[in-house]
């Protein structure tokens, strides 16, 4: 069924008056608000497992909002990882779903073409079939024969090549939103409508209170998915969610003779340069476009106002003006529009976050509060959100890794103006060429900024990350300063190799403030750590690499703890987790019921990290304090003056040289980096970048998280064994499922992999082969400038990780030889140290 017919029955429906007409539920396991496809997908899913006293409460009517006049595009492609998952389990269950619940879902399914009219744009194809061949959903390559043959009424003027992906097509949201509250109250879901939420008041024990017209409903758990709703109810317990609405439009037309003609429907076409989507509707065609971001519209009163109190059904006002550049491309690639007649324009609106993506998961701050908002492509989210919903909600972590769609990934830096500035971008950029190590660059800088940001500005290509401005590369005089994101080396190659030989000769700075940084003390804080924490506690005045896992025995979060003073700890985690991590030990001290006081130190402290066989040199000349090697360890952690300002001083680099990290008030950040770099020009002091600690990072075969190891893996396939202590008394969170992995034996290992390539490093997530058939996948990569190679980290079965084992990694559609190596390249500072003293002589 189409989105036209699927208005037209909507309308039909609301016509109609509804009452609860069902005895009211003043109790619920999980209370349910939004009657959208993804709030009834997760009814559906919660009941179908089993969860008794599932409740989902929807102010007007089922599918009112976005739902149900969405183009309702079903696809098996995304250029992410793991929300390929989330798009192949939501088509599977929507082939089904007719015959589970009785309700015809309108589900079409001729495919999808991309299309590539550029070099550019064949180099992405090609990119992203190398992220895809080790995912089971389907997709091709294909010339511009086959794209002629799957779609006979295109202009080949342009096509060099598609990207096919067979199974895709569209399903009816109105339909397939009944279907699912058909299965959900089959299983025992209560649907009440209309039921607006009022107020949700939270309780001491973690519990809420849901207050509407009909009574209090008492619920274990709230899930916030109502749509362009979802910021009015988040200010019911003083969140700000950041979410926005956008305009988008398509359009249908009247029958097209040579539509009509064809045999079968076509796929669903998307013009890549052209940034629109077009496909048959009955007879005709439908195709929607995504106008730049100086064309396209918000609807910001909505933030600064709110959502009009009776919107729900109704649409905007269409403006074909406004999207008339790309009416004019998708004619000159299927030349039969320029003859049709359009009989509809729909606008409505859509709910973007700054990124595009959803924001999915529990809420940090506030107990038992989840979310599933701000779906720009609900349609073909809902099944798979739903499914990865209820199985964390009912096995209490993740199913598997989607940290990209973590709420949690913003904060209080997250403004209204970023938020309208950002959605204003990713709706532009919907079809912009998805590069590596991409940049965005609007609504930045946000207030995360540290205190050389406007040293170095103008010195470097910056980085964002979790709202901070991060230098990736620096500067120098004759470089080639632009932005120049490409699938293949670029103009930060060379300058990059300049980093990293400044911190393995000579000695490097870098700011390293985005890191998340958290105290935890108190009268339980040795015992909360010894819970959420694989390895042992460190003793005061020393720090280790510590790593949270969850329950089955996967990689929840990798973190740095140094025990400070006793009792009282420092914690550092990557940008990205910081919240992420802080909800997980918030919950975890709640659940024990342990006596400790957690904070978020992460905006008031400024970090710097010096690194490079000259550091010490450096830093001596600042403090009293001997930073010989006999007095401050590596991994001591100790509290000095470093002219005269105040530092947490830890023995401890990520480039794997001698180094230390410099934790200090963020107001001193500007002072402590001048006294450096002027204490330092005798040895010739420079900055570098994350993208030389990379590489610096992966020659020492440091693992990172959020690639070699996250909840799709667990710490023994990792190769984290010395950092999981399954010996010592405490019985860590994750324990038990890990000695069972341990007597089980692993299918897979993390392997080191050396690659013969030419112009092309691996990045992570690139295909490998052996023996003509794709068998693992990288997880990063980067180029080794000390051995002049590609060096990857990469997944493989446990029979094919054996040192020597030769196979191969697909770059850009070419197979190049790749070796499992001896790890690491360069062996780190201290182990060149200690074979120094042992043997008498230093060696790489």
């Amino acid at each position: 069924m189409s989105p036209v017919c699927s208005v037209d029955r909507y309308m039909d429906s609301v016509a109609e008056s509804h009452s609860l007409g069902k005895r009211w539920k003043d109790t619920a396991e999980t209370v349910i608000i939004g009657g959208g496809c993804i709030g009834v997908s997760l009814a559906y899913h919660l009941a179908k497992a089993g969860m008794k006293d599932v409740v989902l409460l929807e102010k007007s009517e089922l599918t009112a909002g976005s739902t149900w006049h969405a183009a309702g595009l079903t696809t098996y492609f995304h250029p992410g990882i793991n929300l390929k998952k989330i798009h192949y389990y939501s088509i599977k269950l929507y082939e089904d779903l007719e015959e589970e619940t009785g309700q015809a879902v309108g589900f079409h399914q001729p495919g999808s073409i991309r299309i590539a009219s550029t070099p550019t744009r064949v180099d992405e194809l090609k990119y992203q079939m190398t992220r895809g061949r080790w995912h089971p959903n389907p997709q091709y390559l294909v010339g511009p024969e086959k794209v002629k043959e799957l779609f006979p009424l295109i202009n080949m003027d342009k096509v060099l090549a598609g990207l096919y992906n067979p199974g895709d097509g569209h399903i009816d949201p109105y339909s397939l939103t009944m279907a699912l509250a058909a299965g959900a109250r089959k299983y025992g879901a209560q649907l009440y409508f209309p039921a607006q939420v009022n107020n949700l008041i939270p309780q001491i024990d973690g519990t809420w209170n849901v207050e509407t017209p009909h009574g209090t409903i008492k619920a274990n758990r709230i899930v916030n998915a109502t749509g362009f709703w979802a910021r009015e109810v988040g200010k019911l317990i003083g969140i700000p969610h950041p979410l926005i609405p956008v305009h988008h439009q398509y359009v249908v037309t009247a029958t097209i003779p040579e539509v009509k003609s064809l045999k079968k429907e076509f796929p669903v076409l998307r013009d890549l340069e052209g940034s629109y989507y077009l496909r048959q509707e009955r007879d005709g065609l439908l195709f929607g476009p995504y106008e730049s971001q100086e064309k396209m519209k918000l609807q910001e009163s909505w933030v600064t106002d709110g959502v009009p109190p009776g919107f729900g059904k109704e649409l905007f006002e269409s403006d074909l003006d406004r999207i008339m550049d790309h009416v004019e491309a998708a004619m000159e690639m299927v030349p039969v529009l320029k003859n049709a007649d359009i009989i509809n324009i729909v606008s409505g609106p859509i709910t973007y976050t700054p990124d595009i993506l959803p924001m999915v998961g529990p809420h940090q701050g506030v107990r038992n509060y989840w979310v599933a908002i701000g779906f720009g492509y609900g349609i073909i989210h809902a099944g798979g959100v739903g499914k990865f919903l209820s199985d964390w909600i009912l096995g209490r972590e993740p199913p598997f890794d989607l940290i990209e769609l973590d709420p949690n990934r913003y904060g209080k830096w997250t403004s209204t103006r970023y938020t309208a500035l950002k959605a204003r971008e990713s709706y532009g950029f919907n079809n912009i060429v998805g590069y590596p190590k991409e940049e965005r660059f609007g609504g930045r800088p946000t207030e995360r900024v540290s205190g050389i940001y406007d040293i170095l500005k103008t010195q470097c290509s910056m980085g964002f990350h979790a709202g901070w401005e991060q230098p990736h590369w620096l500067y120098k005089p004759g470089d080639d300063v632009e932005y120049k994101p490409s699938f293949r080396r670029t103009n930060w190659f060379e300058p990059v190799r300049r980093e990293y030989k400044q911190v393995m000769e000579r000695v490097g700075v870098i700011d390293l403030t985005p890191f998340g940084k958290f105290t935890v003390k108190g009268r339980d804080a040795v015992n909360l750590l010894d819970h959420v924490f694989a390895n042992t506690i460190p003793k005061v005045g020393f720090t280790n690499i510590s790593h949270m896992l969850t329950p089955k025995g996967r990689v929840y979060a990798e973190l740095t703890v140094s025990h400070v003073l006793p009792g009282e700890f420092l914690l550092v985690t990557g940008s990205g987790s910081e919240l992420h991590d802080l909800r997980w030990l918030e919950e975890a001290a709640v659940h024990c019921k342990h006596n400790v006081e957690i904070a978020n130190v992460t905006d008031e402290t400024g970090v710097l990290g010096v690194a490079g066989p000259l550091a010490r040199d450096v830093l001596q000349k600042l403090t009293a304090v001997d930073l010989s090697d006999d007095t401050f360890k590596f991994l001591q952690s100790k509290k000095i003056t470093l002219a005269g300002i105040d530092v947490l001083a830890i023995r401890i680099s990520y480039t794997g040289e001698l180094g230390w990290e410099l934790y200090h008030r963020r107001e001193d950040t500007a002072a402590l980096y001048e006294w450096i770099m002027l204490a330092g020009q005798e040895q010739g002091i420079d900055n570098f970048g994350t993208y030389a600690m990379n590489a610096l990072r992966m020659e020492k075969a440091f693992r990172a998280w959020g690639a070699e190891m996250n909840c799709d893996t667990n710490p023994l396939e990792a190769g984290l064994h010395y950092f999981i202590k399954l010996n010592k008394p405490a019985d860590f969170i994750g324990k038990q499922a890990l000695k069972r992995i341990k007597d089980e034996g692993l299918k897979r290992k993390l392997v080191y992999l050396t690659l013969e390539t030419d112009n092309v490093d691996p990045e992570g997530n690139e295909s490998i082969w052996y023996n003509g058939q794709v068998i693992g996948n990288t997880t990063s990569g980067t180029y080794s400038y000390s051995t002049n190679q590609s060096l990857a980290f990469a997944y493989v079965p446990v029979d094919l990780s054996k040192i020597g084992q030769k196979l191969e990694v697909e770059l850009l559609g070419k197979h190049y030889p790749a070796t499992v190596t001896k790890e690491p390249l360069v062996l780190t500072e201290p182990t060149r140290n200690r074979m120094k003293n042992q043997e008498g002589g230093t060696k790489l």
